[in-house]
This record gives structure tokens, sequence and C-alpha cells, in this order.
């Protein structure tokens, strides 16, 4: 069961909603029972991939993506993220937990600017005076924005609905690899290998998912308010 810490935020369990942090976090007692031992962490990992549709030319999303300074803060919330440098980020994601045990999600997000190809890289970064209470992350991921003629992507739309479009949208695709490596107490450790893995790839997937819903919607509906552009949704199938 998801147990409620206070109104803006909850811990998510494996089977449970996402949710967000407040500084009020302490990490588990039994998290320190073994806080001597030297402990191997087990590794976690999944590969993820989804696309957006921004309703403007590759060029207008690339100026708006390059300058991310004036969304990305805004796109994150209710997460918290605070500028690192040029191009990075201090994100606190939320606290999550499975097996009974509880970690807080803290990363360091480099954006960088799009390579020769136009291909944009996020990795790992370190985040200033802070050290992560017994977990590793390795994010690595890839987004390249594809520019499609209206009349090609809305073949199927009703008239109506295309007549909305600019001549061509874009349909920024990404893909993600993420590894987390997590420092377990003596009481998990001694369940079954198989159980721990089995549960921290399921969590692992969850809140990638939840995260990413919530932060593409997000980007696409501040991209849009932003420069006036009208966002038709994709009309439903029957």
């Amino acid at each position: 069961m998801m147990r409620q810490d206070s109104a803006e935020y909850q811990t998510v369990e494996a089977c449970d909603e996402n949710c967000y942090p407040d500084a009020s976090f302490r990490q588990p007692e039994s998290a320190g029972a073994d806080a001597t031992e030297e402990v191997e962490p087990i590794w976690f990992h999944t590969h993820f991939e989804d696309s957006m549709e921004m309703y403007a030319d590759a060029a207008t999303v690339a100026q708006h993506l390059n300058n991310h300074k004036t969304w990305f803060c805004q796109c994150a919330s209710p997460m918290k993220a605070e500028p690192i440098g040029e191009n990075g980020y201090d994100l606190l994601i939320g606290r999550f937990g499975a097996l009974g045990y509880r970690v807080e999600a803290r990363i360091g997000l480099e954006l960088l600017p799009p390579d020769a190809e136009g291909c944009y890289l996020i990795k790992t970064i370190p985040v200033p005076n802070y050290t992560s209470p017994g977990y590793e992350v390795d994010f690595r991921s890839a987004m390249k924005l594809v520019e499609i003629p209206s009349d090609e992507f809305a073949a199927d739309w009703p008239a109506s609905q295309r007549a909305q479009l600019p001549p061509a949208i874009t349909s920024a695709t990404w893909k993600l690899d993420l590894a987390v490596g997590v420092c377990f107490p003596k009481f998990i450790r001694s369940m079954s290998q198989p159980l721990i893995e089995k549960t921290g790839d399921a969590l692992l997937e969850k809140i990638i998912k939840q995260v990413n819903r919530r932060l593409t919607y997000k980007t696409q509906l501040v991209f849009h308010e932003s420069l006036g552009i009208p966002f038709p949704k994709k009309p439903k199938k029957h």
C-alpha cells in the first residue's frame, strides 16, 4: 500500500502512482543498520522509446529546445529542478519504494546542444555538494527531430482538424537507456535475487513511464502556448 506523508508528497510503491518530494524526507531506519558495511549495488536496467509531436517546423522546434532555460524547470514541475552551470539541472524526482525499502531519487542531468547530425543527448552529471544515499544512476538519452509534411502526418484526420495544422509538423523521437544501482540493506539482500531484480526492473519501468508522460505533455503544452501555436489533439480512432 502507498502511504501518504503529506498532501503534496507520497511514497511510490511498485504498484502505485508517482509522487514528488518535499524537504522532509528521511532515509528509513532499516537503511542505516549496516551502513558501515561495504555493499555492492544491485543494478536494474530499462530501455525506453517514445515520441511527441510539435505543431511547427523543425527549425522552430529546435530553437525552442535549445533555449531550455526558459522551459525545462517549468515542464519538470512538480519535480524540483535547479540549474547546474550552462546546460545542467539538479532534478529531484521523488521518493520511491518497494519490498519495504524507500529511496529518494535525485540526479544531475546535462542537456547537451545538438551535435552535427542534430541529435540531442542527455547524460548524467554530478550534483554539486551532494552524495546519493546508496544508489548510482547512469542516464543516457538521445533525441532527434523529424519534420513531416502535415498532409502526410494527418492524412486520416477530418478536413476541419487537418486545416488547423501548419504546413509541417515535427516529431521529436527519443531513446533512453537507464541503469540504476542500489546498495540495499541486509533485509533486502537476504531475499531472492530474481524477486529483487523483477521488482526493481518493474518499478524502474513504471517510474520512467509516469515521469515521461507528464514531462512530455508539459513540454508540448509550454511550447505551443509560448509561441501561440494551436495544439490540436489527434482524432480518436473508432
